[in-house]
């Protein structure tokens, strides 16, 4: 395939960035869409250029860093995919591609491709633990009986990755899928009860310091987050805070 790539560069966090164009030729439609970057810098770095630079871990739909806004879309096209497992074969000869960082003033542009997503792990420090020793004998976990809905409406929820493509995706840039995602995977588990009025609390104050918006319902969220976490973790957040704020 040959291709036109629109491409966001930024030298740092204080400079002015623009988009830049670049023509690519000889993309396999079996490439994930982060080789196709890679050839796209070899062939920079070939000509003496700058290459792009783009966040990227494991490569394998769990780490989440890979995140970019494809064609005005979190992560691309397709569905239930990181951009690191996006495929070219998603795309067609002659396809221009724009290619750009996550919009939001709580993700701050470090380099071209390349967001500050530390906001959420300020809010996970913010309430995102528990103090129960977990670390003992493993034949008591199983003396806890827990409904299979809440258990397993809690590990849906724990794998949520923090990419941040809820963020990208919402018009008023809410962090309310992520972070009630994190206060779900405990809230539903008697191991998060001693934190559980504190937690929603801390959590949310933390989400609102960072200056991202509030959640209108849209449910952009979850039509573009890579692990389809649901909206139903945003009413039990809701449910939660109004709980913990009753009891003072």
């Amino acid at each position: 395939m040959k291709l036109t790539l629109k491409i966001w560069r930024q030298e740092s966090a204080k400079a002015k960035g623009a988009m830049k164009s670049y023509q690519i030729d000889g993309i396999d439609g079996d490439m994930s869409f982060l080789e196709m970057l890679d050839v796209l810098n070899e062939d920079l770095i070939n000509k003496g250029e700058v290459p792009v630079e783009f966040d990227h871990d494991c490569r394998e739909g769990i780490c989440g860093s890979c995140s970019l806004q494809i064609n005005g879309e979190p992560h691309g096209p397709d569905r239930l995919v990181t951009t690191c497992q996006l495929h070219m074969r998603k795309f067609n000869d002659g396809d221009t591609i724009t290619i750009e960082p996550w919009r939001a003033t709580a993700f701050p542009v470090i380099q071209d491709l390349i967001v500050d997503r530390s906001s959420f792990d300020r809010i996970q420090q913010a309430g995102g633990y528990i103090s129960v020793n977990t670390s003992g004998n493993t034949v008591d976990a199983n003396a806890i009986p827990i409904e299979k809905q809440n258990a397993d409406d809690s590990f849906y929820a724990a794998t949520c990755i923090g990419c941040g493509a809820c963020v990208a995706a919402c018009k008023n840039a809410s962090a309310m899928l992520f972070t009630s995602a994190k206060v779900s995977q405990f809230a539903l588990l008697p191991q998060g009860e001693v934190e559980a009025t504190e937690r929603v609390q801390n959590m949310v104050r933390q989400m609102d310091l960072e200056g991202f918006g509030n959640c209108t319902n849209t449910g952009a969220c979850e039509i573009e987050c890579p692990k389809g976490i649901s909206l139903e973790n945003i009413a039990r957040m809701n449910r939660e805070y109004l709980s913990a704020v009753s009891k003072g």
